[in-house]
């Protein structure tokens, strides 16, 4: 797991004695400044599945992320026990391991609402990794904690909330629904960063003054799947 701890305003990250997944936040004791200042170091292109079923219920959430060469040669690197540049099935499970213990403190960056409110979601079981083509991916399933009728509007998406990691999608075709209803619509959104500032101006200033350490800024500006439905066709 990673250590926190608070230095001049900023949070520091840094490795314990226990294997760490290099990219939650810092890879070896990164001093993340004011939110405001920081930026991605790590980059991954997601694809995420709506599930849903018969009954209008969304019942699971379904990701895939490939992460960029340079981060993926690092995490090779990292858990390459045997140094034969190729990561076994056991060594994959580790990777896979480190990240679902890493992401759980973060919700695994999810993002899920109904009319406005956050919805609770369940821990993935596992996360699966794999390597293609010189590069990490990682895939896992999420369930709502309580059923999540398709009613009103969802938003469905992926952010960091450390600005550590970038994780997007490259084209809108990339966020889908399985099983959706005739009744509802769906639409990406992607924020324009200075309007989403303008937008939330005072809010931020006062979540800013209320607590500069612990302020969820990029969420703000991450890509999501923007669900409106209607009745029960």
């Amino acid at each position: 797991m990673l250590g926190r701890t608070e230095r001049g305003g900023s949070a520091v990250y840094c490795r314990n004695n226990n294997r760490t997944f290099p990219a939650i936040v810092a890879a070896l004791c990164v001093a993340a400044p004011v939110p405001a200042l920081a930026h991605p170091h790590v980059f991954a292109e997601a694809n995420l599945e709506v599930a849903v079923d018969a009954d209008r219920n969304v019942v699971a959430l379904r990701h895939v992320w490939r992460f960029d060469d340079l981060f993926s040669s690092t995490v090779l690197l990292e858990f390459d026990k045997n140094a034969d540049l190729v990561l076994d099935n056991a060594e994959l499970e580790e990777v896979g391991s480190v990240i679902h213990e890493s992401l759980a403190e973060f919700n695994y960056f999810q993002i899920v609402t109904a009319g406005g409110k956050e919805v609770e979601m369940h821990a993935p079981d596992r996360i699966m990794a794999n390597f293609e083509d010189n590069q990490l991916i990682i895939l896992f399933e999420s369930r709502p904690a309580e059923p999540l009728h398709l009613d009103g509007q969802l938003d469905f998406g992926v952010y960091d909330p450390t600005f550590y990691t970038a994780i997007d999608f490259y084209e809108d075709e990339s966020l889908v629904v399985a099983g959706l209803p005739e009744s509802c619509t769906r639409s990406v959104v992607r924020p324009d960063p200075d309007e989403a500032i303008a937008m939330n101006q005072q809010s931020l200033t006062d979540a800013f003054f209320n607590d500069p350490s612990n302020n969820d800024y990029s969420k703000l500006f991450a890509t999501r799947l923007e669900l409106n439905c209607t009745g029960e066709g």
